[in-house]
């Protein structure tokens, strides 16, 4: 075993996955950060073949070290994907065994910062367990860009994944943080798949309080992106036309 060990990065993805366009890598991504990932050999994410087609983005900008096709890409269990990591009994240690021997590995989502509303949090908990150096690298977080445009509070905020999909549950869901961000002044942001985000809207439109503020993030980073934030009083008067069908983050406050 090497006496040196690799380092575990986290690899930022431009937010454009399952988009119809796709975003400037030059814009959207640092290029200290396409660096680091063009020397990379060794990978762990959610798919392989959308790994190698970011990874052939970034070719066209930094070249690769090694061709897409030697490197080494190892996917996450599928019921990582489905549970989360901290819902299934996984040990992501021999998955490092690489940085064990001294390679750098990283680690990479479909879109955004890994490890945060996605998959490999289970991965950088075993990198410390074996005491590997975890550096997470500048990217995109569709989180932070849309609370950081929304105008709530950005002192004192939660996620909390997907609300439930059955309405009965999601309308209590909605009530609750509505109530939560109201007394506390948490903002409260969550997220939904596109195919479900105009059942979403529609929910939050017909429960939330006229004076409770929601903003939404609408394919950050796009050209045709959208950010905006209201009182639902204004959101049921303006009815504006958002881009929906892309991936959208939602935050409600006060």
């Amino acid at each position: 075993m090497s006496s040196y060990k690799g380092k575990l990065y986290l690899v930022p993805a431009p937010l454009d996955f399952g988009c119809d366009q796709q975003a400037s890598l030059q814009t959207v991504m640092p290029f200290g950060t396409l660096q680091v990932a063009a020397r990379l050999d060794w990978w762990i994410c959610e798919n392989a073949k959308s790994t190698r087609a970011y990874l052939k983005r970034i070719n066209e900008l930094e070249p690769l070290r090694t061709s897409v096709q030697m490197l080494q890409i190892n996917e996450l269990p599928r019921e990582i994907h489905k549970k989360g990591d901290h819902n299934v009994l996984f040990d992501a240690r021999p998955l490092l065994s690489a940085a064990l021997e001294g390679q750098d590995i990283g680690l990479v989502s479909e879109a955004g910062m890994p490890a945060i509303a996605d998959p490999g949090s289970s991965v950088v908990r075993a990198a410390h367990d074996l005491g590997l150096q975890v550096i997470a690298l500048t990217g995109p977080m569709s989180l932070m860009l849309t609370l950081a445009s929304s105008g709530l509070n950005g002192q004192n905020f939660a996620f909390v994944g997907y609300l439930p999909q059955d309405p009965s549950g999601r309308l209590q869901r909605i009530r609750e943080l509505e109530s939560l961000a109201l007394k506390t002044g948490q903002t409260q942001i969550f997220i939904e798949t596109p195919y479900r985000n105009v059942a979403l809207i529609q929910a939050l439109l017909s429960t939330l309080q006229g004076s409770t503020r929601l903003a939404l993030g609408c394919g950050l980073t796009l050209d045709n992106g959208v950010s905006r934030s209201a009182l639902i009083s204004q959101w049921k008067r303006d009815k504006l036309a958002l881009p929906l069908e892309l991936p959208t983050v939602f935050c409600v406050g006060r």
